[in-house]
């Protein structure tokens, strides 16, 4: 489990305007919590297919269908970043995202939380 990896993830129960389902999730937390077995807890970015979500924007990043993995097109949703128990990641990794389109996910968070 290393940062950039894309998994299934059950975000139930959630309220409100939260996403929530089984859908991808892009592990965005420090790989120094994530290979440390005591450690119960990543952070993922979710994603979406929503027409809504699926145009550019300071806090998206758009994936094509297949690339990393993924069944559909979709957008990462940095404003939507959240720590979730292990046991919420499902099966093995779609892919990973690496190299520049990684550094756009890093923009996103940023730009998120205004760092």
């Amino acid at each position: 489990m290393v940062r950039g990896e894309i998994f299934f993830i059950d975000l139930r129960p959630r309220s409100g305007s939260e996403q929530r389902g089984l859908r991808p999730g892009l592990l965005v937390s420090h790989n120094s919590f994530n290979t440390v077995s005591g450690w119960q807890s990543v952070t993922v970015i979710p994603m979406t297919t929503s027409a809504r979500w699926m145009r550019p924007s300071p806090t998206t990043v758009l994936f094509t269908k297949g690339e990393c993995g993924l069944p559909k097109a979709c957008a990462a949703l940095a404003h939507q970043i959240t720590t979730v128990d292990k046991s919420k990641l499902i099966g093995p990794a779609l892919g990973r995202v690496t190299g520049d389109k990684l550094e756009g996910v890093d923009e996103a968070i940023r730009n998120y939380l205004s760092l």
